[in-house]
């Protein structure tokens, strides 16, 4: 894959349908269907459509304080998105569409992420959400710590990748 760096807006092709590159204000709307839909999978007693403003001032801080947001293309629709940060290496979304979950579109999202953060990335997630945990630990994070989500009150579990020494 092509480092996508933060001056790379362009496409990078990856195995099959999919393509990766930065985010575009025009991808803001569908980013936010997408993340409301994928949360609603997961916690359907959570009103997520209230939440959008927060992701939309959440994504807009992260960037100005250095984070990349790249998003994937399946066929040409969006499929899903990561919000990382180079230097500290937070990984503070990663959201992919409950339609493209199994066809490669989040692992294309966590290797664009280590090559933004090569040295470390860390996350929080919560400690209910399963299927979220697997990923990780499929993708060598490991449980360093516990917390709470401050929007919800939910307990998280905070997880790390490092790169192997």
């Amino acid at each position: 894959m092509t480092a996508l760096t933060s001056a790379s807006p362009e496409i990078t092709p990856l195995p099959g349908p999919a393509r990766l590159r930065r985010r575009e204000d025009a991808d803001l709307p569908e980013m936010l269907d997408l993340w409301v839909a994928s949360w609603r999978v997961a916690y359907p007693q959570i009103d997520f459509d209230a939440r959008r403003p927060w992701l939309v001032n959440q994504i807009a801080t992260l960037e100005q304080e250095g984070a990349v947001t790249l998003c994937v293309f399946h066929d040409g629709a969006l499929a899903g998105f990561v919000v990382i940060h180079p230097e500290t290496g937070w990984l503070d979304q990663i959201c992919v569409g409950d339609a493209y979950k199994g066809n490669g579109c989040a692992e294309a999202l966590m290797a664009a992420a280590r090559e933004i953060s090569p040295g470390v990335i860390r996350l929080d997630v919560n400690a209910d959400n399963m299927r979220a945990i697997r990923f990780y630990e499929r993708n060598s994070f490991v449980q360093v710590g516990r917390g709470e989500n401050t929007l919800s009150g939910r307990a998280t579990i905070q997880m790390e990748w490092r790169t192997a020494e």
